[in-house]
């Protein structure tokens, strides 16, 4: 059991059988009385959001999670399969549970699986990825300067906005936290 003082952004805690990843917490703390926590809150297997408020000196049930280092094995449909480095166990993880990540997700890229009693519950990109454009629109000259942007597609099948430099064949890497374009990589 934690108190509910403990709850911050990305915590994820046990209540009525249902696992929660707190989105957004607040502190109140009135003139007269017990202060309240406030939180929003998503519900990690269904996805609905809740918003619920909690006396200062409630304690809630925690939940203990597994990380394990996996890789990125193939999709097939809307499964994405992945293999445990230390055990080579494989897990097959629904597309709806990986959600946009999907998008970044490159054959035999390493990431770190989240599992409570062994049920999968979210995957963690690295912070970056390289990866290369198969397909863009050609600049125009003059086009460089006014730091535009165009849509480009890449191997993952991924689409995203670059400046307007960056030509097909190009490796870039993207932010996975935002899916934004950092930088081209010279290889």
């Amino acid at each position: 059991m934690i108190d509910v003082n403990d709850l911050r952004k990305g915590v994820i805690f046990e209540q009525d059988g249902n696992l929660f990843r707190v989105l957004e917490y607040s502190h109140n703390k009135p003139g007269r009385g017990n202060a309240t926590i406030r939180i929003k809150a998503r519900n990690i297997r269904t996805g609905a959001t809740i918003e619920k408020t909690f006396s200062s000196n409630e304690r809630i049930q925690d939940v203990r999670l597994d990380y394990h280092n996996v890789q990125y094995l193939y999709s097939d449909g809307d499964l994405f399969y992945f293999m445990d480095t230390q055990t080579f166990d494989q897990t097959a993880i629904s597309k709806d549970m990986i959600g946009d990540s999907a998008g970044f997700l490159k054959e035999e890229m390493e990431v770190k699986l989240t599992l409570y009693n062994s049920e999968p519950l979210d995957i963690e990109l690295p912070t970056s990825v390289d990866l290369k454009v198969t397909q863009a629109e050609t600049a125009v000259k003059g086009d460089t300067a006014t730091g535009v942007t165009k849509k480009v597609k890449l191997e993952t099948g991924a689409e995203v906005a670059v400046p307007y430099f960056v030509n097909e064949g190009d490796v870039i890497r993207i932010d996975t936290r935002t899916g934004d374009y950092v930088t081209r990589v010279t290889s």
